[in-house]
C-alpha cells in the first residue's frame, strides 16, 4: 500500500476527520432546511400553492433517504472522498440552476430530485462510515457529534436564510446554500485521507493494525444484496419502522412546515425560524448526550423516551397559545431529542449487522426515515390547503411517536462483539 504524505496530531487526526464530515453534514442541513424558509417567499413570487412547493421538498428529502444505502455501498466501491466531492460539486450546481426557475418543475428538478440525490450522499450514512472506519472507542459519542451537525445546519443556516428570504426574496437564498456546498469541496479534498492506514496510522483507540478487506466493486451487489439478507432478520423490519416515524416526526413536518404554520399565527419567519435555530442549539446537546449514553445503556430504553417526548410535544404544540413562552418550551423539549435516536439507533444496527455491514443497513433504515419525512412533508401540505390547518398532521405525527416508543421496547438486541478496527 502506498502511504501519503504524514498528518499532523497522530491518532488523533481522526477527530481531523470528523471535523471535515462534521462540516459537510451541515452543509447538507443547510440544503435540507432551506425549502422550509422558501414556502412563503416562493409563494409569494410565483403564487404557488403550499402543496405545489410541498412537493419539491417531499421529493428531496425522500432521495435523500432513498440515495443513502447506495451511497454507504459508493464509499465502499469508489471511496469516502471521491463520492463526497461529487455530492457537493451535486448540490452546489443544482441549487445554483435554480436561481433561474420560473416553473414549478424547475423547482421540482433542482430543489427536488438532483439536490436530494447529492445530499443523500452526505447524510447521515456517511457519518456512519467515517465513525467505524477511523474510530474503534468513543463511536457513540463519535456518531453523536456528527448527527448533531443537522442540528448545528439548522442553527447555522436558518435565522440567516430566513432573514435573506425576508429582506431581499428567494434568490439570496438560494446562492447562500450553494455556495455553502461549493466551498467545502477543497477542504474536503485536501484533508480527508480515505483510512487511517493511507496515512500510516491505525483507526482511533485500536491496539492493533487495521486490516483491510478488499473493496467489493459491484455497487447494486453491496446496497442490494446487503438489503435481502437484512431484511430476513425482524430486527431490521423493527428499527426501520421505528425510523419512518422518526422522519414522519421531524425533519418532514417540523423542518420544512414549522415556519409556515407559525405564520399562519402571525409570527413572522424571522422569529420562527429562531425558535427553529433554538431546537438546533438544544438537538446539538440532546445528540451529543445521547451518543454518550448509547456507549453506556440500553439502546433500547433510549429509543423509547426520545420517541415518547416527542410525540407527546407534538400533540401538544398545536393546543398551545403560541406566544414566545410556548414556543421557547415547545423548542426545550422536542430540541432535545430532534434526532438523538440516532445514535442508539446505528448501535442496534451494529449489534445486529456487523461492522461491515451496518453502515449500509443503516444506509436502508435511514432511507426509511427519509420516506416517512417526505410523507409527512406533502400530507401536512395537502391537508393544510384542504382544511386550512396543521392541526391533524401534527395530532397524528405525535401519535405515530408513542407508537415508535412501543416498537423499540420489542427489538432483541443480539449477543455484543469486541469492536473491530475495519470496515470495508
Amino acid at each position: 500500500m502506498t502511504i501519503q504524505r504524514s498528518r499532523p496530531f497522530g491518532q488523533k487526526y481522526a477527530f481531523v476527520v470528523a471535523g471535515v464530515i462534521f462540516l459537510a453534514l451541515l452543509a447538507a442541513a443547510g440544503v435540507r432546511t432551506a425549502p422550509g424558509v422558501l414556502i412563503l417567499p416562493l409563494g409569494q413570487a410565483f403564487g404557488w400553492s403550499r402543496d405545489t412547493i410541498s412537493l419539491s421538498a417531499a421529493m428531496g428529502i425522500f432521495l435523500y433517504g432513498l440515495v443513502g444505502p447506495f451511497a454507504a455501498a459508493l464509499m465502499q466501491a469508489m471511496g469516502i472522498r471521491r463520492t463526497l466531492i461529487g455530492a457537493l460539486a451535486l448540490m452546489a450546481i443544482s441549487i445554483s440552476a435554480s436561481a433561474w426557475m420560473s416553473e414549478p418543475w424547475h423547482l421540482l428538478v433542482t430543489w427536488g430530485i438532483f439536490s436530494g440525490i447529492g445530499s443523500g450522499c452526505v447524510a447521515i450514512v456517511l457519518g456512519a462510515t467515517v465513525v467505524n472506519r477511523w474510530f474503534v472507542t468513543h463511536r457513540g459519542l463519535m456518531m453523536g457529534l456528527l448527527t448533531a451537525s443537522t442540528a448545528t445546519g439548522t442553527l447555522a443556516f436558518l435565522p440567516i436564510l430566513a432573514a435573506l428570504a425576508e429582506h431581499g426574496g428567494w434568490r439570496p437564498v438560494v446562492w447562500t446554500v450553494a455556495a455553502g456546498c461549493a466551498l467545502l469541496i477543497p477542504l474536503a479534498w485536501w484533508l480527508l485521507p480515505e483510512r487511517p492506514a493511507d496515512i500510516g496510522l491505525r483507526p482511533y483507540g485500536a491496539t492493533g493494525e487495521e486490516t483491510i478487506e478488499p473493496p467489493r466493486r459491484n455497487l447494486l451487489a453491496i446496497a442490494l444484496g446487503t438489503l435481502v439478507t437484512a431484511s430476513r432478520q425482524r430486527t431490521f423490519w423493527l428499527l426501520f419502522a421505528t425510523f419512518f416515524i422518526c422522519g414522519f416526526t421531524t425533519n418532514g413536518l417540523i423542518g420544512t412546515h414549522f415556519i409556515a404554520m407559525c405564520g399562519d399565527h402571525g409570527i413572522p419567519e424571522v422569529r420562527a425560524a429562531g425558535v427553529l435555530a433554538m431546537m438546533g442549539l438544544f438537538d446539538l446537546v440532546g445528540t451529543t448526550l445521547s451518543g454518550w449514553l448509547t456507549d453506556r445503556y440500553d439502546p433500547r430504553k433510549l429509543l423509547f423516551m426520545y420517541y415518547s417526548l416527542r410525540g407527546l410535544s407534538l400533540i401538544w404544540l398545536p393546543y398551545s397559545d403560541f406566544s414566545f413562552s410556548s414556543l421557547s418550551l415547545f423548542g426545550v423539549f422536542y430540541g432535545l431529542d430532534w434526532i438523538a435516536t440516532v445514535p442508539p439507533t446505528l448501535r442496534l444496527a451494529s449489534e445486529a449487522f456487523g461492522d461491515r455491514d451496518a453502515p449500509v443497513v443503516f444506509g436502508w433504515v435511514a432511507a426509511g426515515h427519509q420516506i416517512g419525512a417526505a410523507s409527512a412533508a406533502f400530507y401536512a401540505g395537502f391537508m393544510r390547503t384542504q382544511g386550512g390547518s396543521y392541526l391533524e398532521p401534527f395530532v397524528v405525527a405525535g401519535t405515530a411517536g408513542l407508537v415508535a416508543a412501543g416498537i423499540a421496547l420489542t427489538i432483541r438486541r443480539q449477543a455484543q462483539t469486541a469492536p473491530v478496527a475495519a470496515v470495508g
